[in-house]
């Protein structure tokens, strides 16, 4: 079946402006690592290996040094529970066209990374979309999820810490939703790559494939270990047949990962507490800056920090749109914000009002002060 896709409307906007405008506010990834710095963080035998590694393919599933450090990220997932894919999408979509499709219900969580609405929805299934409600601070409602059961719900995709709202449960109501998903039969696909960069890692929530064995668990080392360029992601789960059938589909679009990356990933997975920590650093640096900006125009805005993440989405109360505001700051000043628009889904309303800005770089202040710049002359 050909899947009729939507354009991308993330990778449209950021394609526009990501690369070419002078302040990048709204970046969802911590600041990255230099190839050095990695290889700093290297054992003797990861810096022979890396001098001495054939630039040749790599198994589908991935090589066993980086499946071994994945699996002990987990506490009940094996390397043979491990799937490896070119970053996090290509996991989302193979897994949404690969779980459901037609006769079959799922359930997102609204607001999402848009493939994991886009892609089930292309594959013939039916969606709906879970709101998280921003007046109860995005959180995740177990009710309304209930009420949105069938006995053809096959599915139900979370995203948590949330992107773009950087909400987080508590660990009680993740634990809940496991829970039911594995009481009602029901596979659940949880989004876990922010998980490392909550500014409190004791609020840090279990992985779903720890807690279930029919549960996927998505993370990437593009976000909360700032590693964007490597392109390793991976799903775990514990039931090895679904595994199975999303690599019969990586053959045809990755087939494999690229041999530096699988080490360099390797690496900084062994080294995640440290690299977490200096994640965790920057976000605890840099919000008091957003903070005490957005203090400075409350007419225009209303700010509300990442309960855990690298991203939030501040709300716009000025005038005309956020898209008109954020078009016209990027034009005038070189300052890319995201505007909530590009979250629209299909399934459940997302506020129209909002846009995403990121709290895990270096060198925002430069961006900042232009933003503010830009209201001062509009003002």
């Amino acid at each position: 079946m050909t899947l009729a896709l939507p354009d991308f409307a993330l990778e449209v906007y950021l394609g526009r402006h990501e690369f070419s405008a002078k302040h990048y506010l709204c970046g969802s990834d911590a600041q990255t690592l230099t190839v050095r710095e990695l290889l700093d963080l290297a054992n003797d035998d990861e810096r022979e290996a890396f001098d001495r590694l054939p630039l040749s393919y790599t198994p589908t599933w991935g090589g066993q040094r980086l499946l071994d450090a994945i699996a002990a990220t987990y506490d009940e997932v094996d390397s043979e529970h491990v799937l490896t894919f070119a970053g996090a999408e290509e996991g989302i979509f193979w897994a949404m066209q690969r779980l459901v499709g037609p006769g079959d219900h799922a359930v997102v969580v609204v607001p999402t990374y848009q493939a994991t609405e886009s892609v089930p929805l292309a594959a013939g299934a039916d969606v709906s979309g879970l709101a998280l409600d921003p007046a109860d601070g995005w959180a995740l409602d177990l009710d309304r999820l209930r009420e949105l059961l069938r006995p053809d719900t096959r599915l139900v995709a979370v995203n948590f810490p949330n992107n773009p709202t950087g909400a987080l449960p508590d660990r009680a109501t993740f634990t809940a939703l496991v829970e039911l998903c594995e009481e009602r039969g029901i596979r659940l696909f949880s989004d876990e790559v922010y998980r490392g960069a909550e500014p409190d890692p004791d609020r840090t929530l279990p992985q779903a494939a720890d807690l279930s064995p029919t549960a996927l668990s998505l993370n990437v080392m593009s976000k909360s270990y700032g590693l964007p360029g490597l392109r390793i992601g991976w799903i775990a789960c514990r039931d090895r047949t679904v595994l199975e059938r999303l690599e019969r589909g990586k053959h045809y679009t990755s087939i494999c990962n690229s041999a530096p990356s699988e080490l360099l990933a390797a690496i900084a997975l062994r080294n995640r507490d440290a690299i977490h920590a200096r994640v965790r650093s920057l976000i605890a640096r840099n919000v008091p800056s957003f903070e005490a900006f957005f203090a400075d125009w409350p007419e225009l805005f209303e700010w509300e920090p990442p309960q855990a993440g690298c991203v939030c989405f501040p709300r716009y109360i000025g005038p005309g749109t956020v898209d008109d505001f954020c078009s016209e700051l990027v034009e005038r000043s070189g300052v890319v914000l995201l505007p909530g628009s590009v979250f629209r889904s299909v399934l459940a309303p997302v506020p129209v009002d909002r846009f995403r800005v990121g709290v895990a770089r270096e060198g925002l202040e430069p961006g900042l002060a232009a933003f503010d710049d830009f209201l001062r002359r509009r003002a």
